[in-house]
């Protein structure tokens, strides 16, 4: 498992660890996580990816499940506009990601997904929202 992947956990896990104490004091919280439509489905040569999107989306709801209290919500992304996978060196890999982001996402369109999660109402919790862009490879 690369360093990365590790991060999509351990990253999720120390951030929950961060504000569970606060929030089950104060009987209330929201914890977003983001995690990728990689959650739902596995694509070749990206299982441990999958794998550990599938991990945070599965802590997400284990939180819920466990806490009445606190809100928890899932983003998960198709493709998105970033800089991640801007260093492959390998040039068919490059290209292939480079040609499959033709359309993707822009990172204001995730903004604007958890603001709405966020900005519901007491008594309403928005648990996952898959967000794609139109006509995407997924």
């Amino acid at each position: 498992m690369e360093a990365d992947d590790r991060l999509n956990i351990h990253g999720v896990l120390n951030g929950i660890a961060a504000v569970l104490p606060r929030f089950v004091a104060q009987k209330d919280g929201h914890v977003v996580n983001v995690a990728s439509v990689g959650a739902h489905l596995v694509l070749p040569a990206a299982a441990v990816y999958c794998g550990t999107k599938y991990a945070v989306w599965a802590i997400t709801e284990g939180l819920r499940q466990e806490h009445d209290e606190i809100r928890s919500t899932v983003i998960s992304p198709g493709v998105t506009a970033t800089e991640l996978g801007d260093d492959i060196s390998d040039p068919s890999v490059a290209a292939a990601l480079k040609d499959w982001r033709q359309k993707s996402l822009t990172p204001d369109a995730i903004a604007r997904a958890i603001r709405y999660a966020l900005e519901q109402p007491a008594g309403v919790d928005i648990n996952e929202v898959i967000v794609r862009p139109t006509a995407a490879n997924m």
